[in-house]
């Protein structure tokens, strides 16, 4: 299924194609929890299971190849060490890829229709505590949706009031007593914020910014998934940071974080 095709088809019986398609190739009828794993937390399938099943995701009805260096173009069935199916999406769609929402948050649908209960999204973000220094891990609270569009179509009224599970960041602190939460805001990039920006985001709010997740989250509610997010600090924002951004600084800060944050992950997963 093309990209075109996914704009001019229900978008959840594209998901349950999709979902079908896994369910035949991997052998594994229902997953229990999707994991979106954004830059720096790659690493997190490795520790959570074994991968008994690794599909190209641009073959998956719906799925294309990703366009950001950091990310894998992979689909993973995982079977974790507690007994449980993960489905690892390594290939996420971002809204600034001019898709349409429908693509952003096709793999968040098609795995709820895959039979997952609970969505983990990560990322890699923009710190605007100056106190959270690049490879630093924050559970998200909450978010504020700044694209100015939503998954949702139509007359469809969905409470976002407890959107990301205080359950799970509850169980996260069992791991590691140490972690913050904050506020995630999603622009829409592909250009980083700029310093007036950032500045009208602290007002409003926000504790971090980036350029993904909200749109996941709310599709995922939606679907009635419990959502567990996580960011990992790659770079402390515009007009907060001393030096300019770039690309480059947010996978050489994922890939110094990597190992610890990814077994950070892993850890929490074991408890869910």
């Amino acid at each position: 299924m093309s990209n075109s095709e996914l704009l001019n088809t229900d978008p959840f019986e594209a998901a349950r194609d999709a979902a079908d398609y896994i369910a035949a190739e991997t052998g594994v009828e229902n997953h229990d929890v999707a994991l979106v794993l954004g830059s720096g937390w790659g690493a997190a399938a490795d520790l959570i299971g074994e991968t008994t099943a690794t599909l190209t995701a641009a073959e998956v009805p719906g799925f294309s190849a990703p366009a950001v260096e950091g990310h894998v173009g992979t689909i993973r069935s995982v079977l974790t060490k507690q007994g449980k199916r993960a489905l690892v999406l390594g290939a996420r769609t971002h809204y600034y890829e001019g898709k349409g929402v429908r693509a952003v948050v096709h793999g968040v649908r098609t795995a709820a229709a895959a039979g997952c209960k609970t969505l983990v999204v990560t990322n890699g973000c923009g710190a605007l505590n100056e106190a959270w220094s690049p490879g630093t891990p924050v559970l998200i609270s909450d978010h504020i949706n700044l694209t100015a569009t939503s998954p949702l179509e139509g007359a469809t009224f969905v409470d976002l009031t407890d959107l990301y599970s205080s359950r799970i960041r509850n169980l996260a602190r069992e791991v590691d007593p140490t972690l913050d939460e904050g506020v995630y805001a999603q622009f829409t990039g592909p250009h980083y914020e700029t310093p007036a920006e950032v500045q009208y985001a602290k007002r409003i709010g926000a504790d971090l910014v980036g350029m993904s997740t909200a749109l996941e989250a709310i599709a995922a509610r939606h679907a009635g998934m419990e959502v567990f997010g996580i960011s990992l600090v790659t770079n402390l924002a515009a007009g907060i940071s001393p030096v300019p951004l770039s690309h480059q600084e947010v996978i050489e800060s994922g890939e110094a974080a990597g190992g610890r944050i990814s077994k950070l992950l892993a850890e929490i997963i074991a408890k869910l």
